[in-house]
């Protein structure tokens, strides 16, 4: 079975004269495991194809099933529990909360699905070791580079150990050498789950 399968995906912003067509019927089938990359020009529809894959958007028409489950037949509470539980997200800007400390920021998808602090905080300091911010645990996003915020935000999205991260430009304001670190991380990352 695939872990993600879209049917004539599309999205369309606005109506009429004004419609903007974001995706025109995309079908993908990913497996588990897979290390894909989406790439493309700006306004192609990468972040639109990303957002209604984490379900974080709504299909103008087709669908999107993710393990089984259609995204549109969740109820909104069930859909959030998904996102929680078993999608990763990784932004281009890190949202990370700038009076939290990188083990607080990682730690707060645990805490939002109710682990308690300690375990929340265990598995954070432990994936942020994973990442190679180990001498960085304490530090606010003020007090890091980029790179080590974006490290914060991996962390954070592998943290509930997703089915499926969704990267959406996640080197997009980091300097070259950075970048190159953040995409063999993914790959490291990624083969460590195999």
């Amino acid at each position: 079975m695939s872990l993600v399968l879209t049917k004539d995906l599309t999205k369309v912003y606005g109506r009429g004269e004004m419609a903007v067509v974001a995706l025109n019927h995309v079908n993908i089938t990913l497996a588990a495991g897979e290390l894909v990359a989406v790439m493309g020009p700006s306004g192609c529809g990468k972040s639109t194809l990303l957002h209604l894959l984490g379900g974080l958007d709504r299909p103008t028409e087709g669908s999107v099933v993710i393990d089984g489950r259609s995204l549109s037949s969740l109820s909104d509470n069930a859909l959030a529990q998904l996102r929680r539980r078993k999608i990763g997200f990784i932004f281009q800007f890190f949202n990370l909360i700038p009076i939290l400390d990188a083990v607080d920021n990682a730690a707060l998808p645990l805490l939002l699905d109710g682990a308690s602090n300690t375990d929340a905080k265990q598995k954070a300091t432990e994936w942020l070791e994973k990442v190679g911010l180990g001498a960085r645990l304490g530090n606010r996003p003020d007090e890091l580079s980029a790179g080590q915020q974006q490290r914060v935000a991996i962390a954070r999205a592998l943290l509930t150990d997703p089915m499926l991260v969704l990267a959406d430009e996640p080197t997009g304001n980091l300097d070259t050498k950075t970048s190159v670190e953040i995409m063999e991380l993914f790959v490291r990352l990624n083969e460590e789950k195999k």
